[in-house]
Parts: C-alpha cells; sequence; structure tokens
C-alpha cells in the first residue's frame, strides 16, 4: 500500500480507523494497539478461534495504509520457512558454472555461493528489511508453532533483528508492527510475553455482535441480523466442543441470506447447523427440541436486548408471542 499514514494521535482516532476498516473494536483491544503503536511493542492477541484476532492485523495494516505479512504458524515451522533459505538450485548451478571456469577454490566458492542474490526472504526477514513505512507483520497462530520456534523468536521481538549466520545480524531501520495470534491451544513461554503487550479477545457480547453482523452482512434484514445473533449469543451458552466464532456467525448470516431468509425458524437451522459447528457430537446434542428451546430463549433475549431503548423490530415482538 502506497497512501502510509501517520499513527493515530489517540486511542478514539485509532476506534475511528478501525471503524472505517469495517472493524468493531472495543476500548481494550483499541489501547493495547494504540500503545503497540506508540511504544514499537508487539502485542500478542489471545482467544478463542473465530473471535477476530487475525482480523485485527488486517483492519490495522488498512487504516494505516501499511503492507501486510502474514506468518502462518504450523507444527514444524522452522527458520528455514520463518525467515530465510539459502536458494539451492541455484547455488548448484553456480557450482557448476565455477567449476567449467576453472575456479574451485574453496573459500572464493563459500563467499560466491553465499552472497545476498542467492537469500529467499521469508515473512519475518522481509518485514526486517522492508522498504518504506514499515509493515504489519502478522506472526498468526503461534501456539501451533513447536516452542523451539518461540525461542528463535526472542530476538526478533526483543532487538527486531535476525542473525544469518553466512551474513551476520541483519537490523531493522524501523521496527515492523508485529502482531501476534494464540488460540491458547497451549501456553506460550514467559519470556515471549515480557516482550509483549498483552490483549485477550472474548466472544463479543450481544450488541457489539450485532454491529459486526450488520456491517459484516449488510444484506440481512435487521430482524433476520438480531435473531440470529441472539441465537449464536444462546447457543455458546451450551456444553458443546467447539464453540461458535464471530466467523461463524457471518458466515451463517450469509448462508440465510443466500437462502432469502428473513426470519429463524427451528427446521432452518437444524438444516444449517453445520455451518455453525464444526464437531458432529455438536450437532447432535443440539438439533432438533434443543435448537427450539434455544430459539424461544434467543427471541426473549433479542425483546429485552434489541437496540437497548428502542422498540424490538416487529419480528421480534410477533415471534415472542408465539
Amino acid at each position: 500500500m502506497s497512501d502510509s499514514r501517520s499513527i493515530p494521535s489517540s486511542i478514539s482516532e485509532l476506534q475511528s480507523m478501525l471503524a472505517r476498516e469495517e472493524y468493531v473494536s472495543d476500548r481494550a483491544l483499541a489501547t493495547s494497539l494504540f500503545l503497540g503503536l506508540r511504544l514499537q511493542r508487539p502485542v500478542l492477541l489471545e482467544g478463542e478461534a473465530g473471535v477476530g484476532k487475525t482480523e485485527v492485523a488486517k483492519a490495522v495494516a488498512a487504516a494505516l495504509g501499511r503492507s501486510l505479512i502474514r506468518m502462518q504458524c504450523y507444527e514444524g515451522l522452522d527458520v528455514s520457512h520463518a525467515v530465510y533459505e539459502w536458494n539451492y538450485s541455484r547455488q548448484i548451478l553456480e557450482i557448476q558454472l565455477m567449476r567449467g571456469g576453472g575456479e574451485l577454490d574453496r573459500r572464493d566458492a563459500t563467499k560466491e555461493l553465499f552472497r545476498r542474490e542467492f537469500l529467499i526472504e521469508r515473512p519475518i526477514l522481509r518485514a526486517i528489511e522492508h522498504d518504506g513505512p514499515p509493515p504489519v507483520l502478522l506472526i498468526d497462530e503461534l501456539d501451533r508453532a513447536d516452542q523451539e520456534f518461540e525461542g528463535f523468536l526472542l530476538e526478533m521481538l526483543s532487538d527486531y533483528q535476525v542473525t544469518i549466520p553466512e551474513l551476520g545480524t541483519v537490523r531493522a531501520s524501523q521496527p515492523p508492527i508485529v502482531l501476534i495470534t494464540s488460540n491458547r491451544t497451549r501456553e506460550l513461554h514467559d519470556a515471549l510475553k515480557r516482550r509483549c503487550l498483552y490483549c485477550w479477545i472474548d466472544y463479543p457480547d450481544f450488541q457489539k455482535e450485532l454491529r459486526i453482523v450488520q456491517i459484516k452482512v449488510p444484506g440481512a434484514s435487521r430482524a433476520l441480523s438480531e435473531q440470529a445473533t441472539a441465537f449464536v449469543q444462546e447457543l455458546r451458552t451450551a456444553e458443546l466442543y467447539k464453540t461458535a466464532g464471530v466467523s461463524e456467525t457471518l458466515d451463517w448470516v450469509a448462508a440465510l441470506v443466500a437462502l432469502d431468509e428473513d426470519l429463524l425458524t427451528p427446521e432452518r437451522i437444524n438444516e444449517t447447523l453445520g455451518i455453525l459447528l464444526k464437531n458432529q457430537e455438536d450437532i447432535q446434542a443440539v438439533r432438533g427440541e434443543p435448537v427450539k428451546a434455544m430459539l424461544d430463549r434467543a427471541r426473549h433475549r433479542g425483546v429485552r436486548m434489541s437496540y437497548a431503548g428502542q422498540e424490538p423490530t416487529t419480528a421480534w415482538a410477533t415471534s415472542s408471542k408465539t
């Protein structure tokens, strides 16, 4: 992105910038992000899967007009995939050319083979060696990576530098904006946490999730948005293996819109449970009578909470009497 913007001067300004990118941020999250930008510190975002942690990085990058560099973590992730690796095929070709030219002195060959032109930059090195305004570096789902990889990150998070044995230490002229996410499938090491500012992102309440639905799925009617949001809120109170996140709510509402639904019915909920729940045991546990009971409770929840202080929609008023 070329339209780089300056760091916001206040937490409220940052919230407004995120809102323009269709991200609904509460004050606590905006405060952590604002301090991370001002203090040039990494921000660790923890929370259940699907609550919008990855979307934070996308919104911050868009709001600031910065490029987003994403590193998706997984088991077995190592330096060669996260930071750099040597272009072995080009090195082999270079060796063959040196043999053909009679230039195969070992010392000279080593210098020739480990030049920058043979280096393949991976996400972390790209973020450190950026041109122009610092990018947003998203280290996504760090809890999926091995603890050894966490240990490697300590140098980068402390001094925004990495060490390449053949070339030396590479330092960032300007630190990238680092956001780290974790679904907390395992505890991250204290040494890594100490280098970061921290924010827990919880499931949103009814009002916040309703705003998200209305922003992200504008084609949904007000009644459907309210009913679907209230139902998901009720669904999260059930004992399930995997709770539906905000991303599932959005997918579900979008699917209901595609099915030309304006109001929720038990039949349609049962037919589309696979969008909200990704575990067969969870689906079986709520399908049928539990869905009807949750929908009834959701209707009463919606009547109480819909647009606090305003009249509920006609659909709410009608459905609450049935």
